[in-house]
């Protein structure tokens, strides 16, 4: 199994993915996920004005370095409001994985307040048919994720194995599968092995990242309660051949989750130098996981 990571690893220390693919390349890895949220929040890359000739640029660069994108998660927002320029931006990730080479692009699944569980899936499976149609034209599989736990009165959303698989289902399309997210699965009373085999072969993609199990914080695995040996046996179960992708940008927990203090900040985020040294021991705790099954592959 490959190590990959994502570009958000450094989309606080970044002007450019370039510049987040090079940090990334110098810590060890050779795979990418795409982070399209970071150009969507921006405002930048493909949502500039020349995004096919930045995209042509930015592989170019990648093949030079010697890094290849192998999948990317589309930006975040709400599928099930109308937002017709969410759409839009969302459509332009999929052509945008055609030209960088990549296969599987995640798309959260939608959810609204007072709907019911049968509703929530009608209008997920009208959102992602939409997206299905575009991703036929560059043959892209389309992968939802099991969401963290999150207890809201009168909100339903997809946050298990059980509903995640009984969604694929529904939506019955052979560009529509899976990624599982790890530290989500963490915040579960399920096992993540037993996840992992009710979901079986539509897991065609991996978010890494631990969690003290009550809050999605992203942090590098070791670092939480997450058990890896539970990860590992679901996916040995399961024959996964993916890539083993760490989504795991806050190895240091970010600014948000901590107390406030107004009066100074110059130590709220490490250095760039530290936040560097950090994803090469994200790296090496990846080889070691799969070093320690026989699994590693480079």
């Amino acid at each position: 199994m490959k190590l990959a990571t994502t570009t958000g690893d450094f989309s606080a220390y970044t002007v450019s993915q370039k510049e987040s693919i090079d940090h990334i390349r110098e810590a060890g890895f050779k795979y990418a996920d795409y982070n399209f949220g970071t150009d969507y929040t921006r405002r930048t890359g493909i949502y500039g004005a020349d995004w096919k000739e930045y995209l042509r640029d930015l592989k170019a660069h990648a093949d030079n370095i010697g890094i290849s994108f192998v999948q990317a998660h589309s930006p975040m927002g709400k599928p099930l409001a109308g937002d017709e320029a969410f759409m839009h931006d969302t459509l332009r990730t999929i052509e945008s994985c055609h030209i960088l080479g990549i296969h599987n692009l995640v798309v959260h699944s939608g959810y609204l307040m007072h709907i019911s569980k049968e509703e929530c899936f009608e209008k997920n499976r009208a959102f992602f048919m939409v997206l299905l149609k575009e991703a036929e034209k560059y043959g892209v599989n389309i992968l939802v994720e099991n969401f963290n736990k999150m207890h809201v009165d009168g909100m339903y959303w997809i946050d298990n194995a059980p509903d995640l698989r009984a969604l694929i289902d529904y939506v019955d399309h052979p560009l529509f599968h899976a990624v599982w997210d790890a530290g989500h699965a963490n915040m579960q009373d399920m096992p993540e092995d037993e996840g992992l085999r009710i979901l079986g072969s539509h897991v065609y993609a991996l978010h890494v990242q631990d969690n003290m199990g009550e809050k999605d914080v992203h942090l590098a695995p070791m670092f939480g309660t997450m058990n890896m040996d539970c990860l590992m046996h679901g996916l040995i179960d399961i024959g996964y051949k993916g890539y083993f992708t760490f989504e795991a940008g806050s190895v240091f927990l970010g600014g948000a989750h901590k107390r406030p203090f107004e009066k100074d900040s110059r130590l709220l985020r490490p250095s760039l130098a530290l936040r560097k040294k950090a994803e090469s021991l994200l790296y090496d705790i990846g080889k070691w996981a799969l070093e320690s099954y026989g699994m590693f592959e480079e």
